[in-house]
């Protein structure tokens, strides 16, 4: 970086400084909290004579450096490749009508109180209401480190039990939804998009919005005619804002493709394990006749639903990457 020639570059160059910030990211924690190792221990060491007072001022030291050990640990759960990148999720309500699509929104919801509570963003790319509630799918990308390592164990289908609000009965009803999370890549990924492979249609944006929401056909749609991959935006102001985000979903969709295939190859337990298919939820959300929150694949529960489908979902999250880490030390 201190060499002449670095900047001559621009894009090479932020690639770098991308590259040592998210490694200095990694590294520098680790490094204060070596050196508060060394001054607590230093501290103590002179602390002979000293009282009660003293020494539970070095306690309270000892029991915060090891929670925030506990914090940096937990980032070494992440290996993946793409891990550190932001997340594209996409929702999309099961059969059932409205019940699903309301249960596809509950989701919605939980998401985004789970990336406020990190300090994520929430952008909203393309939305389809459901025709008396809730949503059919949503497509959104949660901007934040980490933001796809942490929601990649949220792939799969998820269940709703309840007493639906929409049977005048009361009867209980089970609703499902799926989840796929692909991780945005960045600009230098080895994909390229010919003109001829896409065909883009343009049409009015729907929902809320400012005065050139339904006055103008900013909103694209882009499909990619070799694998069949749609993808769509509405939530920008422009139709050239809409295209470039709607380019990156669909770069961001066929190198997910494209790597996947590549692990089926490698693995054939893989395809068994992403693929998703409704009856083969990943997770169970009880609200009646009891209030419970189970992931079948680790076994982890709670008891607080309300809590979780307000977005306190870390600890399904740690379960799951745990999980994997082991199997791939046994492995």
């Amino acid at each position: 970086m201190t060499s002449q020639e670095f900047w001559q570059d621009t894009q090479a160059a932020n690639l770098v400084v991308q590259k040592l910030k998210s490694l200095k990211n990694i590294s520098e924690p680790w490094h204060r909290h070596e050196s508060r190792v060394k001054e607590i221990k230093e501290f103590f060491q002179i602390s002979e004579g000293e009282g009660e007072e003293f020494l539970s001022t070095i306690a309270s030291d000892l029991e915060q450096l090891s929670q925030d050990l506990q914090r940096l640990e937990f980032y070494t759960l992440f290996s993946g490749e793409f891990d550190r990148n932001n997340a594209i999720v996409n929702i999309n309500a099961g059969a059932g009508g409205t019940e699903s699509c309301d249960w596809a929104s509950m989701l919605f919801r939980m998401y985004t109180r789970w990336a406020q509570i990190h300090g994520f963003d929430v952008v909203v790319t393309d939305i389809l209401a459901g025709e008396e509630a809730g949503i059919k799918n949503v497509t959104a990308i949660i901007r934040g480190e980490f933001a796809y390592g942490y929601l990649r164990p949220e792939i799969g289908v998820h269940r709703l039990v309840r007493i639906s609000p929409f049977d005048a009965n009361k009867r209980r009803h089970t609703s499902f939804a799926s989840i796929d999370v692909i991780p945005e890549v960045q600009q230098d990924v080895d994909i390229e998009i010919k003109p001829d492979e896409i065909s883009i249609d343009l049409y009015r944006a729907g929902g809320k919005g400012g005065q050139h929401v339904n006055t103008t056909d900013s909103a694209v749609r882009m499909t990619h005619i070799a694998t069949g991959i749609v993808v769509q935006c509405q939530n920008e102001r422009s139709q050239h804002q809409n295209k470039m985000v709607a380019l990156g979903i669909l770069k961001s969709r066929l190198y997910e493709k494209r790597r996947r295939e590549q692990e089926e190859k490698l693995s054939a337990e893989y395809d068994k394990k992403q693929r998703i298919e409704w009856g083969s939820q990943i997770r169970s959300y009880v609200l009646h006749p009891y209030n419970m929150v189970k992931d079948h694949r680790t076994e982890h529960e709670t008891g607080d639903a309300n809590g979780t489908l307000d977005g306190k979902i870390d600890g399904f999250i740690e379960a799951y990457l745990r999980m994997i880490k082991t199997r791939e030390k046994n492995d």
